[in-house]
């Protein structure tokens, strides 16, 4: 790979001030790598990205790494994930990419965990699986965590959707002292203070549930929010989370704060502003909790002596989620309403009905969203939430932390380099020195799709993917460049965005340019016969 000679000359400079060497990375060890992803968060939620919630150990993983600008998931759950664990688009392994649902059929691909262990690394997973097959027979030696489908509580085990323990049942205290996301913290401990016992290195995905709805967090978690949002509504903190990214260059200070989506009121007219801050104060809470058991993690390496040679990654499924109110309106849900209707029923525990004032989210008998208005302001300041191909629902952040990798002059620094899920498999084989599969247990993978991002880490040039496509839940786009095109609706006009003038895509250019935008749609539609999107 072809080293920038500027960029070398700053980090050799910036290495001898700060009295250390630049890690050579044909002969330093192997790196330990956690991978960290949170469900439903958006661009601009924790404080390294402009957001108002504390996530002190989060922020300082992003101190002393690289946040990356421009990096995508697949907009939502179940697709993101398997491209994540596969390095491969959704699609080719089954996934038509627009449930939210596991993928149909693995027999075309290698895992991460499966390739990995064929380099010689111990590997765990806690959390969100959401595969067909159990996760201890694809690639993954110790794992706990539900199958996660749509039935989700915070405080207790939902029928049908049992927890695990290294592939046996696995049942929660009924003592009321369980939390989900704590629980998977504890586990994530457990299994990264067996792993450091050994010298071999290894590898964890943390696949965190929260801060996906519903908002559920213990008491004692929620206070210390609450003051924040009474006083602050979310047009305030939307607007001071843009001015955070634009002093922080974040984003350019040329871009447009993203237009609002309907139904989102003005702060001063939205009803019961008081129940509206308890939504965010819970959200808050959730976030938290995951920054909580990261601090964990890095407590139990760096004890060990294995944080400095451990890549920690963070990032998002994808955007922040626009739902609102209570999800009982369906059965597919697992809700069931009582022939009175005064309440609603997950599997015989009771669920208040309605969400609203008298019904405030954060307990167990609870099971609602925060709306519209704050996922908006938690994709700050993209376009769209969850499930859409505007940029608020696939742009995600990513915290890179490896001070045995990353020179130090690129320590705390931001990196415009594009980049997607699929990258991970070909990131994590070049440092691991694994090679990919052409086969392995019967199987024939696919090729991988991405492009390693070990350049970036590393202070080296890297090409950006040639072009990168979606096919989501409620509609499709395509990157090339600077050059973005994306299908509002399926059966309406295409439109044509220029990301570097105008990230927040403000601003359709299709009218000045149908040569271009005809060349795009044809390499989508190329794309998407290549990968079987249906």
């Amino acid at each position: 790979m072809k080293r920038n000679p500027i960029l070398l000359l700053v980090l050799i400079l910036g290495a001898l001030l700060n009295g250390s060497a630049i890690a050579d990375p044909a002969s330093a060890p192997r790196p330990d790598i956690v991978l960290v992803m949170a469900d439903d968060l958006g661009w601009s939620d924790i404080g390294c990205y402009g957001g108002e919630i504390p996530t002190p150990h989060l922020d300082a993983l992003a101190s002393n790494g690289i946040r990356f600008t421009q990096f995508y998931n697949n907009a939502v759950c179940g697709p993101t994930r398997a491209s994540l664990l596969t390095g491969l688009y959704c699609q080719q392994v089954g996934h038509a990419g627009n449930r939210w649902n596991e993928p149909k059929d693995f027999s075309k691909c290698a895992t991460l965990g499966e390739v990995l262990q064929t380099a010689g690394y111990h590997t765990a997973m806690v959390g969100k699986w959401q595969g067909r097959d159990p996760a201890v027979e694809r690639g993954f030696e110790r794992f706990f965590g539900p199958r996660c489908q749509a039935k989700i509580s915070y405080f207790h085990e939902v029928q049908g959707n049992p927890f695990y323990k290294n592939g046996q049942r696995w049942r929660p205290p009924e003592d009321g002292s369980f939390y989900m996301t704590d629980a998977f913290g504890d586990h994530a401990v457990e299994f990264a203070g067996e792993a450091v016992q050994g010298e071999a290195p290894f590898f964890l995905y943390l696949a965190y549930i929260s801060p996906h709805w519903p908002l559920h967090a213990p008491e004692e978690q929620i206070a210390p929010h609450r003051e924040r949002y009474l006083g602050k509504g979310w047009d305030d903190w939307r607007r001071t989370r843009f001015e955070r990214q634009r002093a922080d260059g974040l984003i350019p200070t040329e871009w447009k704060l993203a237009p609002k989506a309907d139904p989102f009121p003005d702060w001063k007219d939205a009803p019961e502003p008081a129940w509206q801050a308890e939504r965010m104060a819970v959200y808050a809470a959730q976030v938290a909790a995951i920054d909580r058991g990261v601090g964990r993690v890095i407590e139990v390496l760096k004890k060990a002596g294995r944080f400095e040679n451990t890549l920690f990654l963070f990032l998002s499924d994808n955007g922040a989620a626009p739902n609102e109110g209570v999800h009982a309106t369906t059965q597919a849900f697992g809700f069931a309403p009582d022939k009175d209707n005064s309440a609603w029923r997950l599997d015989g525990g009771a669920i208040r009905p309605g969400s609203g004032p008298d019904n405030p989210p954060g307990p167990a008998d609870t099971f609602a969203a925060y709306g519209i208005a704050w996922a908006t302001t938690s994709n700050t300041p993209f376009r769209n939430n969850k499930s859409s191909a505007w940029e608020g629902g696939i742009r995600t952040p990513l915290i890179a932390h490896w001070p045995s990798g990353i020179p130090p002059g690129l320590r705390g620094s931001l990196s415009d380099a594009v980049g997607h899920v699929i990258d991970f498999m070909p990131t994590f084989c070049e440092l691991a020195g694994a090679d990919y599969p052409s086969e392995l247990a019967g199987r024939n993978p696919l090729p991988m799709e991405g492009i390693s991002l070990a350049p970036v880490f590393l202070g080296e040039e890297r090409e950006d993917p040639s072009m990168l496509c979606w096919s989501a839940p409620r509609n499709q786009a395509i990157r090339i460049g600077r050059w973005k095109l994306v299908n509002p609706k399926r059966g309406e006009p295409w439109q044509l965005f220029d990301l570097i003038t105008d990230g927040t895509e403000t601003t359709n250019l299709a009218a000045e340019q149908p040569g271009r935008v005809q060349t795009l749609r044809r390499a989508w539609e190329d794309w998407a016969r290549r990968v079987d999107t249906k």
